[in-house]
């Protein structure tokens, strides 16, 4: 077979048809199977049309290399890993694209105990067993013409209650206060979640009530693919804030791996300010902690460890790699700038639900509205967001920013990209591991002119012809 596309540095995904079909996902599950031997594997599915049947094309495959399937059915990606960890099973695999476009759909893998499986930790592997694998009907064929009955099992399993207990195990609901809450699932599958959600704070007696808008999952996403890092995303959540009076706003990618918060004012909140706050209510419950941060923005995460007590430790950007330095570390807590947050109790794994609860704990505890909490972080160390801008060649644009930046700097750092620092003002230049793009970061120490000066500065040097 020829290569197959679709194998990613962190994941699979694929346009649909050629780049990713049943037989490649056949093709896959029988590869993941024989690679991992385990005996048995959770699968779920996100909301796309094409997600149950890939994901049941997963399910023969590896049934037919003689394992088991537990299929936990229409979830988000950590419900995937939860189920992993609770069944103590040794292996998962969640089938989503996330935020790509409708004609896409892709699989996260993950090994025992919900371990990333990536580029350099057995995805490459599969991808050539994969490739070699034979197709759905020649398998279907050799197993009549020579009576083998070796399969492996197939049930179905809810874990939905058992996973959103745990989730409320990250607050002391005692400390909640009345809230009212919008909550945009993006006609993804963070509704389901939701409502489960409410039927335990019913339970329990906790006074948060849901403004839910978009909230039922719909294949065809009519509201536009739900990915909230995009401003042109943004305005509705924002808006059902104001006009419902909710004290904040919360948003979901279309698998929830990521949460997007709008302060009570209807303003977008960047993450990176979130990574603080948190990285601050994990340290004062747990002193002396490490969190890992990536080093897009490091500055306020930094300062806040220090003031902590704990220790902030970098990690090049991305999932398996933040995941993979927590566990070294035993890291309480990590978070990136682009709305993945990760805690040590779920398994060093990201949540898109924790997130949300913890903040909603922290207006409560703290007695301020979310912009209160975040005010003076943004204003000690602004930042324009992440930029992005196409470029033909990202190495040699960063090559030639650090030629022009490097003199004068106090520090350089290549973890991802370049890291340039000065006294007053820093930035990161990375090239986007998925398209032909150059991301921007920049903060400042509390002065946004100079952010606004050298935001402009740098992004007339991306953009000069090399």
């Amino acid at each position: 077979m020829k290569e197959l596309t679709c194998f990613k540095a962190y994941d699979i995904r694929g346009q649909l048809g050629e780049e990713l079909n049943t037989d490649i996902a056949y093709r896959i599950g029988r590869a993941y199977a024989e690679f991992l031997q385990p005996k048995s594997v959770v699968l779920g599915g996100d909301v796309r049309e094409t997600s149950e049947e890939l994901k049941m094309a997963l399910a023969d495959g590896i049934m037919d290399a003689g394992f088991d399937v537990i299929d936990i059915g229409m979830t988000g990606t950590e419900e995937v890993y939860f189920a992993v960890q609770h069944l103590k099973v040794d292996g998962g695999i969640e089938v989503t694209a996330s935020h790509n476009p409708i004609d896409y759909n892709g699989m996260k893998p993950v090994r025992q105990g919900s371990r990333p499986v990536s580029g350099d930790t057995g995805l490459l592997d599969i991808k050539r067993l994969a490739e070699n694998m034979p197709s759905r009907s020649e398998e279907l064929g050799a197993r009549i013409e020579e009576n083998k009955v070796t399969r492996g099992e197939y049930r179905k399993l809810s874990i939905l209650s058992e996973y959103v207990e745990h989730l409320l195990t990250y607050v002391d609901v005692k400390n909640i206060k009345p809230l009212k809450l919008v909550v945009n699932s993006g006609n993804g599958a963070a509704g389901h979640v939701i409502d489960e959600v409410e039927r335990l704070f019913v339970k329990h007696s906790v006074p948060i009530s849901f403004v839910k808008i978009h909230h039922e999952p719909e294949p065809t996403f009519p509201n536009g693919i739900p990915n909230p890092i995009l401003v042109e995303n943004r305005a509705v959540t924002s808006k059902a804030v104001l006009e419902s009076g909710a004290d904040f706003g919360i948003a979901w990618d279309g698998d929830f791996d990521r949460c997007f918060l709008f302060d009570e004012k209807g303003q977008f909140i960047e993450g990176y300010y979130i990574v603080g706050l948190l990285a601050e209510a994990f340290l004062a419950k747990n002193k002396g902690e490490k969190v890992i941060h990536d080093p897009r923005l490091t500055w306020n995460t930094i300062e806040i460890a220090d003031k902590m007590q704990g220790q902030a430790i970098q990690s090049k950007t991305g999932h398996a790699f933040i995941k993979e330095r927590m566990r070294q570390e035993d890291a309480v807590y990590g978070g990136e700038m682009s709305a993945h947050h990760y805690f040590r109790d779920f398994g060093y794994c990201d949540s898109g639900m924790i997130p949300w609860l913890l903040v909603a704990e922290l207006v409560c505890l703290k007695n301020k509205p979310l912009s209160k909490l975040v005010k003076e972080r943004i204003e000690k160390f602004p930042s324009p967001g992440e930029i992005n801008r196409k470029v033909n060649d990202a190495q040699a644009t960063i090559q030639r920013i650090e030629a022009i930046y490097s003199k004068d700097a106090l520090l350089i750092d290549k973890t991802d990209g370049i890291s340039i620092e000065y006294q007053d003002w820093r930035f990161n230049l990375r090239a986007s591991n998925t398209e032909p793009v150059i991301r921007l970061n920049l903060e400042t120490r509390g002065d946004l002119e100079l952010m606004k000066i050298k935001t402009e500065e740098l992004l007339a040097e991306i953009e000069k012809e090399v």
